[in-house]
C-alpha cells in the first residue's frame, strides 16, 4: 500500500516567504560574522562545537487500544532510528534531568500523535522550536493496518520526517540560518561555518568559497575532531581544484591532495560520517581513482538513504562515469526529495544533454542559473550549441571568454577531469564546438 501524505499543515509565513537565496545570504552574513570573532573569546571556552539537538517525545496515543499504543510506540522508535542517520543533529528520547550542564539543551522538540480508524491510522506530527514554542514545520501521515504493509509504511513515513527535518536545507538548517546569535561563543561559530557552507553551495561563486574556507579552517584548528567540519572543508579544497583553473598543475595537485586529506581526516574522526565520506568520494574521483569512488559512494548510500544532498551527488558521480541511467535516477529521486538547492537541476541539464534531449536540456539549464560558476557556463554552452540555440550559446562563450580565459585555453582538459568516458568528452567537446569555442584537437 502506497504511503499517502495528507493534511499538510502550512508551516509560519517566514517559512512560506524565504526564498533559498534569502536563506543562503543569511547563512553567510553569519559566517562572515564568525571570521570577524575569529573562533576565539570567553573565558569558558566549549570543548565541542555546537550541534543541533532533537528531543523527539513519545507519541500521543488518540485512540487508547493496544493496537495504537503499539503503532505509535512502533512510528516513534523508527523515526528515532532514522534521524539518527543524520549525524549533523543528536537525537534525543527523554529530556534528561540533571542533566550535564556543559551539554546544551535539546532546541528542537518533535512532538506527534496516532489516531486508528477502521482500517487505517493517521500519524501527525509538528516540530516546535523549544526557545518560543513555535511551531517550524507540521505534518501528517496515512497508512494501513495490513500487517504485511504496516512495517514498510512506518519506514516510509519515517524517512519523509527525518528528510523533511534532519537533510541540508532541510528545517532545522533553515531554522538555523536564520537565526540571529549576538556574539556567538566558539561552538557556535564553528558550526555557524556549515551552515555557511551549505549557502556557498546554492551559488558556488569564488568570493564566499574564500570566506568560508577560511570559517571552516578556524573551526578544525579550534575543534580539531569535529568530522562534518572536516569532510565540508575538503569539499570546499575540492572546488577549489575544479572551479579554480591554475596555470600551474602543482597547485591544482596540492588542492586534490589536501581535499583528500581533509576528508579522509573526517573519516577517521567518524567512519560514518556523511559528509566525510562524501568528501572521499568526489576526491577520489577527481583523483582518478574512479572504481574507487563509486565503491565508497554505494557503500555511504546505504549507510544513510536518506541524505539528499549524497544522493545527488553519488548520482552526478555515477552519472559522469559514464552509468548515466543509474545516476540520473538518482539525481531525479535527490531533487523530488528536496527540490531547493539549484544543481539538482543543473545535473539534469547535463542529463538530458547525454541522453540527446536538446530542449529539456535548455529548460533545465535556464531553470537554475549559476552565474559565478564557470562549469555552469560550460554547460550552458554546449546545450545551446548542440541545440542549436545561437544567441544563447554565443552569450555563453562571451562570458567564458570574458570571465575564464584560462578554462578556454584548457577546455579539454577541464572536460577530461569531469567525464570518465572518452566518447563523451568528444561529444561534449564537439558540441563546444557548434557554440563557437575554439577546442584543440589532441
Amino acid at each position: 500500500m502506497p504511503l499517502n501524505r495528507a493534511e499538510k499543515v502550512p508551516p509560519p509565513a517566514r517559512w512560506m516567504k524565504a526564498s533559498w537565496l534569502t536563506v543562503a545570504l543569511a547563512a553567510i552574513v553569519a559566517a562572515l560574522a564568525v571570521l570577524a570573532l575569529g573562533l576565539a573569546r570567553s573565558d569558558v571556552r566549549p570543548t565541542s562545537p555546537e550541534i543541533p539537538r532533537l528531543l523527539v517525545e513519545t507519541f500521543d496515543d488518540l485512540s487508547g487500544t493496544e493496537a495504537s499504543k503499539a503503532i505509535a510506540s512502533g512510528l516513534r522508535q523508527e523515526v528515532v532510528s532514522q534521524l539518527s542517520k543524520f549525524k549533523d543533529i543528536v537525537v534525543v528520547e527523554s529530556a534528561a534531568k540533571g542533566e550535564d550542564p556543559s551539554i546544551s539543551p535539546a532546541r528542537f522538540v518533535l512532538a506527534g500523535s496516532v489516531n486508528l480508524s477502521t482500517d487505517a491510522f493517521r500519524l501527525r506530527v509538528r516540530l516546535l522550536n523549544r526557545a518560543d514554542n513555535s511551531v517550524l514545520w507540521a505534518e501528517s501521515y496515512d497508512g494501513g493496518l495490513k500487517v504485511a504493509q504496516l512495517v514498510e509504511v512506518q519506514t516510509d513515513i519515517a524517512r519523509n520526517v527525518s528528510s523533511s527535518l534532519a537533510q541540508a536545507y532541510g528545517v532545522i538548517f533553515q531554522a538555523d540560518a536564520n537565526l540571529h546569535v549576538v556574539n556567538p561563543p566558539d561552538d557556535w561559530a564553528a558550526y555557524s561555518c556549515t551552515l555557511s557552507f551549505y549557502a556557498y553551495r546554492v551559488g558556488v561563486d569564488a568570493e564566499s568559497r574564500s570566506s568560508v574556507r577560511a570559517c571552516l579552517e578556524k573551526a578544525v584548528d579550534r575543534f580539531p575532531t569535529y568530522a562534518t567540519a572536516w569532510g565540508l572543508l575538503s569539499l570546499i579544497y575540492i572546488d577549489d581544484y575544479r572551479f579554480e583553473f591554475s596555470a600551474d598543475p602543482a597547485e591544482s595537485a596540492a588542492a586534490l591532495d589536501r581535499a583528500l586529506a581533509a576528508a579522509r581526516r573526517s573519516v577517521g574522526l567518524d567512519p560514518v560520517n556523511i559528509r566525510g565520506r562524501q568528501a572521499e568520494m568526489v576526491a577520489l574521483y577527481f583523483h582518478k581513482e574512479i572504481d574507487a569512488a563509486l565503491k565508497v559512494g554505494k557503500q555511504t548510500l546505504t549507510i544513510n538513504p536518506n541524505d539528499t544532498e549524497f544522493m545527488g551527488e553519488y548520482g552526478e558521480r555515477l552519472a559522469v562515469s559514464g552509468n548515466w541511467h543509474d545516476g540520473c535516477q538518482l539525481i531525479a529521486e535527490a531533487r523530488q526529495k528536496n527540490p531547493g538547492p539549484g544543481y539538482y537541476d543543473v545535473d539534469l541539464a547535463l542529463c538530458s544533454y547525454f541522453s540527446g534531449d536538446y530542449p529539456q536540456a535548455a529548460m533545465w539549464i535556464n531553470k537554475s542559473p549559476f552565474p559565478s560558476n564557470p562549469i555552469y557556463h560550460l554547460l550552458a554552452a554546449a546545450v545551446f550549441g548542440e541545440g542549436g540555440y545561437k544567441i544563447a550559446a554565443d552569450r555563453e562563450v562571451a562570458w567564458l571568454n570574458q570571465n575564464q580565459p584560462d578554462l578556454v585555453k584548457n577546455m579539454r582538459q577541464v572536460v577530461s577531469a569531469r567525464l570518465a568516458r572518452p566518447q563523451d568528452v568528444e561529444l561534449f567537446l564537439g558540441s563546444l564546438r557548434k557554440a563557437g569555442l575554439g577546442v584543440a584537437d589532441d
